[in-house]
C-alpha cells in the first residue's frame, strides 16, 4: 500500500470538495444577470451549499464508520460529479439552487472520509505530518479557487467553471476507485449507530476542548473574512484588488506555518501544543484590535500574524480526534466539522452586532478577549482532568 499516494489522493479530493464552495464566486454578479435573478438568490446558492455541507457531516461520519470509507466515498463522489454537471447546464435559478444543494451533499463526504482515512493509516508523529499535508491541500482551495474560477469564467462563463469542476471530480472518482483501499480496520469493533453517537465527541473531555476551540476559532475567522475587507476599504481606502491581495497574503502565511504546527504537536505533545497554538492565535486577535487602526503596515502585519496562527492550529484538532476515537473516527470528525460550520455561520451575524464603522475595537477586542478566555478555560479543563492523549 502506497501511503504517500493515498495521502495526496484524499488531500486532493478534499481540495476539490472545497473548490465547490468558492470556484464560481467571482462570477456571482454575471450569473445574476444571466439567470435573470436577484442578488439574494445568488447569495442563497452559496448558503444552501454550506448548509448541506454542514448537515451531512453527521450523516456521512457514522456511515463511514459503520459501512466503510470506500462504500460511502464513491457514491457521494458520483453525486457530486452529477450535480456539478447539472449546475453547468442549469439555465434557471431554481434548477441551479437544486444542484447546489446536491453538490453540498456530495462534497460533504470528502472532509470526513479524508481525515478518517489518514487517521486509519498513520500513527503518532506521522499522523501529525499527514494531517498537516492534508490541511495544506484543503487551504489551497480558498486561496486559488476564486482566481482559477475568474480566469475560466472570463473565457467560458459559469458553464465552463462547473464543467471544469465536473472533470476534476470525475478524475478523482476514477483515481479513488483504483487506488483507495478500504482503510477501516476490520479488527476494531463497529458500534451500532444511535443518536448517542453524535454526542461521542462531547463525552470525551479532550474532544470537548477541541470542539470549543474549533467553534470559537471559526466565529473569529469569519469575522476577519467579512469585516477586515470593510476596514481596508473604508478606513484605508483600498481598492478591491488590493484588499484581495491582503487576504491572499494571509492565506499564504497560513500555508507556510502548517508544518510548524505539526512540529509543535510532535515536540510538545497534543495537549500542550493545542493550548499554546490557540493561545497564540487569541493573542493575535487582541493585538489586531489594539494596533490595526494605527497604520496600514501594522494592520497587514496583524493580518499575516493571524493567518500564521491559523496554520499552527490547522492540523491539531483532526489529529487529536483521529487518535482519540479509533472506532468512531469519522463520526467524531463529522461532529467537529458541523460545530465549526455553525461557528462560521454565526461569525458574520455576531460581527454585524459589534462592528462600528471606522472603529474596529468593539468587534475585534471582544472577539480576542472571548477567544483568549475560551482557550484558558480549555487549558484549565485539560489540566484539571489531567487529560492524556490516546495514541492509536
Amino acid at each position: 500500500m502506497n501511503l504517500r499516494l493515498i495521502l495526496y489522493l484524499v488531500g486532493f479530493s478534499a481540495f476539490t470538495g472545497s473548490l465547490g464552495q468558492n470556484l464560481y464566486t467571482p462570477l456571482l454578479s454575471d450569473m445574476q444577470k444571466e439567470l435573470n435573478t436577484t442578488s439574494y438568490l445568488m447569495s442563497l446558492t452559496v448558503s444552501l451549499f454550506l448548509v448541506a455541507l454542514a448537515v451531512m457531516q453527521i450523516v456521512f461520519g457514522p456511515l463511514a464508520d459503520s459501512k466503510g470509507r470506500r462504500k460511502v466515498l464513491l457514491p457521494a463522489l458520483v453525486l457530486y460529479c452529477a450535480a456539478s454537471l447539472g449546475a453547468a447546464f442549469s439555465h434557471s435559478i431554481g434548477l441551479f439552487l437544486v444542484f447546489r444543494v446536491l453538490q453540498g451533499i456530495g462534497s460533504a463526504v470528502l472532509p470526513v472520509v479524508g481525515a478518517a482515512v489518514i487517521g486509519d493509516l498513520f500513527r503518532e508523529k506521522e499522523l501529525a505530518k499527514g494531517m498537516a499535508v492534508y490541511q495544506l491541500m484543503i487551504l489551497l482551495a480558498p486561496a486559488v479557487g476564486p482566481l482559477l474560477g475568474g480566469v475560466i469564467g472570463e473565457k467560458f462563463g459559469y458553464q465552463g467553471v462547473f464543467l471544469f469542476l465536473t472533470f476534476l471530480i470525475l478524475l478523482l472518482l476514477l483515481a479513488n476507485m483504483k487506488f483507495l483501499p478500504e482503510t477501516k480496520s476490520q479488527t476494531l469493533s463497529t458500534k451500532k449507530f444511535s443518536l448517542r453517537s453524535f454526542s461521542i465527541i462531547f463525552r470525551n473531555h479532550l474532544g470537548a476542548v477541541v470542539v470549543l476551540y474549533g467553534f470559537v476559532q471559526c466565529v473569529v475567522y469569519l469575522a476577519y473574512i467579512v469585516f477586515v475587507p470593510q476596514i481596508l476599504s473604508t478606513f484605508y481606502r483600498m481598492s478591491s484588488g488590493k484588499v484581495g491581495l491582503v487576504l491572499l497574503l494571509m492565506s499564504v502565511c497560513t500555508i507556510v506555518s502548517i508544518t510548524i504546527g505539526s512540529w509543535m504537536r510532535n515536540r510538545m505533545g497534543s495537549g500542550r501544543g493545542l493550548l499554546y497554538a490557540f493561545l497564540f492565535q487569541s493573542c493575535s486577535v487582541v493585538l489586531f484590535a489594539l494596533t490595526a487602526h494605527l497604520s496600514l503596515p501594522l494592520l497587514i502585519v496583524d493580518v499575516c500574524l493571524f493567518g500564521f496562527t491559523m496554520g499552527l492550529t490547522a492540523s491539531m484538532p483532526t489529529t487529536i480526534l483521529a487518535e482519540q476515537f479509533p472506532e468512531e473516527r469519522a463520526t467524531a470528525i463529522g461532529v467537529f466539522n458541523l460545530v465549526r460550520y455553525i461557528g462560521s455561520a454565526l461569525g458574520p451575524m455576531i460581527g454585524s452586532l459589534l462592528y462600528v464603522e471606522n472603529n474596529l475595537k468593539p468587534l475585534f477586542l471582544t472577539c480576542g478577549i472571548v477567544y483568549f478566555i475560551s482557550v484558558l478555560l480549555g487549558g484549565w479543563w485539560m489540566r484539571s482532568k489531567r487529560l492524556k492523549v490516546v495514541t492509536s
